[in-house]
């Protein structure tokens, strides 16, 4: 197995709770597990909600126990094969805010200027070592508020 590290470069940038909830089908298994641990690795409390194994599964079957965590406190990771199905999927529930990052760049914008609360990858479409690096621009990167924060605030009069 490839060993990739990152460090995170601000802890304080942890959730409330320090805790992040993984999610993925049998498309994201792998890479879920590999990421998993490197989040508990720099101290983040981590609940896996499925799947447990690469065996075949459908992927909304997974998507709701990560909102579930993340309504309570949690970030949410979710991964699949692409990952457009988990963000189409987890964007359904109110208060959630799940974007697809296929880069740092990405990451950061989710975190700062659309309040992200969930992660979303697809493995087939990411090496471990970007993905491992995106996770770590989103951990490490705060709301920004101010002109984001009546944007934002748009997003829930729809009620996503």
């Amino acid at each position: 197995m490839e060993k990739f590290s990152a460090t995170i470069m601000n802890a304080s940038h942890l959730p409330s709770n320090g805790t992040l909830a993984f999610s993925s089908d049998h498309g994201g298994y792998d890479l879920k597990e590999f990421l998993k641990k490197a989040a508990s690795d720099w101290g983040y409390t981590t609940i896996d909600c499925g799947t447990h194994s690469p065996d075949s599964v459908d992927y909304p079957d997974y998507i709701e126990p990560v909102v579930k965590e993340v309504l309570k406190g949690a970030l949410g990771v979710m991964i699949c094969g692409s990952g457009i199905g988990m963000s189409i999927g987890a964007n359904r529930f109110k208060g959630i805010r799940a974007a697809l990052c296929m880069n740092n760049h990405m990451a950061q914008l989710a975190r700062t200027h659309n309040n992200a609360n969930v992660l979303v990858l697809g493995e087939r479409l990411m090496g471990k070592e970007e993905s491992l690096s995106c996770l770590d621009t989103f951990l490490n990167n705060t709301f920004e508020e101010g002109r984001h924060t009546r944007r934002v605030e748009k997003l829930d009069e729809f009620g996503c």
